[in-house]
């Protein structure tokens, strides 16, 4: 195996209420809407892309206004994140470190632009991975974002590890193995292969 690749929300870390804090916050300050968010609220949001996001939250919308909101609540989240951290599941950072002795490590996500960056500079996971690729960067689908992020890291013998039935459909269609994190966000009937805490994760893959 060449690589690990992981998603970041209900996977490393849960930063659910951080981020209704912040776009409570947006909305709040930027809009006539009368709507407060909770992170059990997004629990469900999360995984989508950006533009999925905002559809949810406010269908009624013109596109463009949509797009003025999801821009504000992205951007209130990134500079929240950096003193209002999310909360690393047990034994992420060290997990991480021990696979990184053995494997590469990426991440790809359905997040903005600087929510990866964000999460590795006040997590201290920056020196475990290797490269990365988000929404806010590809604007494809995440099956697409993960192999143009085998393209450009020259991976073929990858797996990934998410916690959404998104996660999973975009591993069959971009043809790479999943392992489902059942301690996230999302419900997976009968994955191919699943741990219960990051930490089975070295064992299950023989590292």
């Amino acid at each position: 195996m060449k690589g690990i690749i992981f998603d970041v929300d209900g996977t490393l870390w849960d930063s659910t209420e951080a981020v209704a804090r912040s776009w409570n916050q947006a909305i709040e300050e930027n809009t006539d809407f009368s709507l407060s968010l909770t992170a059990d609220g997004l629990k469900s949001l999360f995984g989508k892309t950006m533009d999925e996001i905002t559809l949810a939250l406010f269908p009624s919308c013109p596109k463009e206004e949509r797009d003025r909101i999801g821009y504000l609540c992205f951007n209130y989240e990134n500079r929240l994140l950096e003193t209002d951290h999310g909360v690393l599941y047990p034994d992420v950072a060290q997990t991480l470190e021990n696979l990184s002795q053995k494997t590469d490590l990426y991440i790809v996500s359905n997040c903005q632009c600087g929510y990866i960056e964000v999460f590795l500079k006040t997590m201290g996971l920056g020196k475990y991975i290797k490269d990365f690729l988000c929404f806010g960067q590809t604007q494809v689908p995440k099956n697409e974002s993960i192999r143009l992020l085998m393209e450009r890291n020259h991976l073929q013998d990858v797996v990934y590890v998410g916690d959404t039935s998104g996660d999973f459909d975009a591993c069959q269609k971009a043809d790479v193995p999943f392992i489902y994190a059942s301690y996230g966000f999302g419900d997976i009937p009968d994955p191919p292969k699943q741990i219960g805490a990051i930490g089975e994760l070295p064992a299950l893959l023989g590292l």
